[in-house]
């Protein structure tokens, strides 16, 4: 495998110089923007495999590029923010953020969610089980675009925790997925107490669905147990 390619996007120059040199010392090879302008020219001469995100950025704010990033088929992005109450925290993985993790950090906590992150990201194929395209109750994952087809033939492209925790679902059809399953084929990492994210991602899912509103649910909720899809795989 290639050396991961890891972007910095941050405006205070400490903190991004000290990032660059976190990351150039677990041997990835990092680039540094301040703003989302510099973060693009980024993406379009070198093949970015993580970004690392502040949320306060000057023009454009790291929420509002990351509906940009997500668009990305093979691209993380964790944010690393001093913003810690929980309605940004949510927002930012209902945007799309594949982890969020607040500041002051600890070093090595960050090299870790990165590193079982681009596990991830950097697998040759994120469809490992499935077909290319894989249809139920009349709704279609297509793996190669990374979307989402309605009955109505509307289109949805998914941020990658999306796709995983589906591609999970649809690999175990009528199984129960406890969270801990679901976080670490979305994230690579473990479950942390009061963690949120599955629980924002299902949600984010089902929001897709309801867009039919003759569907039926195709996610259900176990409590205490985790989610079963319940819906029919057609291959």
């Amino acid at each position: 495998m290639q050396t991961p390619n890891v972007l910095i996007v941050e405006d205070e120059v400490v903190t991004r110089t000290t990032l660059k040199s976190l990351f150039e010392a677990e041997g990835y090879n990092v680039f540094e923007a301040e703003n989302g302008e510099q973060m693009h020219d980024f993406f379009e001469n070198h093949s970015i495999n993580l970004v690392i995100m502040d949320i306060n950025l000057p023009g454009k704010n790291g929420l509002i590029l990351a509906r940009e990033v997500r668009d990305r088929k093979n691209v993380g992005l964790i944010f690393l923010t001093g913003r810690d109450n929980d309605v940004d925290r949510i927002l930012g993985l209902e945007i799309g953020a594949d982890d969020y993790l607040t500041k002051p950090f600890n070093p090595r906590e960050l090299t870790i969610r990165a590193r079982n992150l681009l596990s991830r990201t950097t697998n040759a194929s994120e469809d490992d089980d499935l077909p290319s395209r894989v249809s139920f109750n009349g709704w279609t994952l297509d793996g190669d675009s990374r979307s989402l087809i309605a009955p109505s033939g509307k289109e949805f492209r998914l941020p990658r925790s999306e796709f995983r925790a589906l591609h999970l679902f649809l690999s175990n059809p009528g199984k129960i997925l406890t969270r801990e399953q679901l976080i670490m084929e979305m994230t690579g990492r473990e479950l942390r107490p009061n963690d949120r994210t599955v629980d924002v991602t299902i949600r984010r899912i089902r929001k897709h669905f309801e867009s039919e509103p003759n569907d039926e649910e195709l996610i259900v909720t176990i409590h205490g147990e985790g989610y079963r899809f319940c819906g029919a795989v057609d291959g």
